[in-house]
């Protein structure tokens, strides 16, 4: 059995966060899905590269709300130098007239949803995780190859990250990937995280949760095992029986 857990050093910095967790197994690989499917999951990326334009009411990143909340939020745990919430990256591509592009279904799917609701939205191969997978402050040290990296670049005391027993899978908190863990073209079994820090914005949260769901079944023909909310109250979640 092998569980998602948020530790008391999470809740400590962020006690009205909501973590929304899918597990879905037996997605279809990016060959396997329809021509006319991918057409589809290419406008719903396209539309909500539109939809988020709602959300960037100033032509400075830093003072669109949903760019405040995750600013704030970054301040509370040690980052890497330049770090940013990884929906801050996706408002700042469609400010910038250079929208998020297609990289394999997937992950077009779990950006759309973010772009979509204005939230951190995640993916990770849950068949690389190494025992339970933790979210919490780290020592530091943790191994991690981040994505389009060639060198190790270990987490740092203090920091905010996503980690197993083999070490970290996405470091401060939503900032990058790793390569270990990353989403593939054939990755069949998926564990996906929308994230709020914000108790305000929990029904978009669960209004995300849910659109996602649904389209990881309908256009990836994935079954979904689980489908929860992780809060203070409920800190964890079994992701493999």
């Amino acid at each position: 059995m092998q569980k998602f857990i948020a530790e008391d050093s999470f809740w400590e910095l962020f006690p009205d966060a909501s973590l929304g967790i899918i597990v879905v197994r037996g997605m279809k690989g990016a060959d396997d899905v329809q021509p006319e499917d991918a057409a589809e999951i290419a406008k719903i990326l396209h539309d909500a590269n539109e939809r988020a334009n709602v959300y960037l009411t100033s032509n400075t990143i830093s003072e669109n709300e949903p760019v405040k909340v995750w600013r704030a939020a970054y301040q509370k745990f040690k980052t890497k130098k330049g770090a940013r919430c990884s929906i801050e990256n996706l408002l700042k591509r469609v400010l910038k007239g250079n929208p998020v592009g297609s990289i394999t279904p997937s992950v077009d799917l779990y950006n759309a949803i973010s772009l979509k609701y204005a939230l951190p939205v995640g993916g990770e191969d849950i068949d690389a995780f190494v025992g339970d997978l933790r979210l919490g402050l780290t020592e530091g040290g943790d191994a991690f190859s981040p994505l389009g990296e060639d060198e190790d670049d270990p987490t740092l005391p203090g920091e905010l990250c996503y980690r197993d027993e083999a070490g970290a899978v996405c470091r401060c908190f939503n900032w990058r990937d790793g390569q270990r863990t990353a989403l593939k073209d054939d990755s069949e079994n998926a564990f996906l995280i929308v994230e709020s820090v914000d108790a305000a914005r929990r029904a978009d949260l669960e209004a995300a949760l849910d659109e996602f769901a649904g389209l990881m079944e309908r256009y990836l023909g994935a079954e979904v095992v689980v489908r929860t909310v992780v809060d203070r109250e409920h800190p964890e979640t079994v992701i493999v029986r």
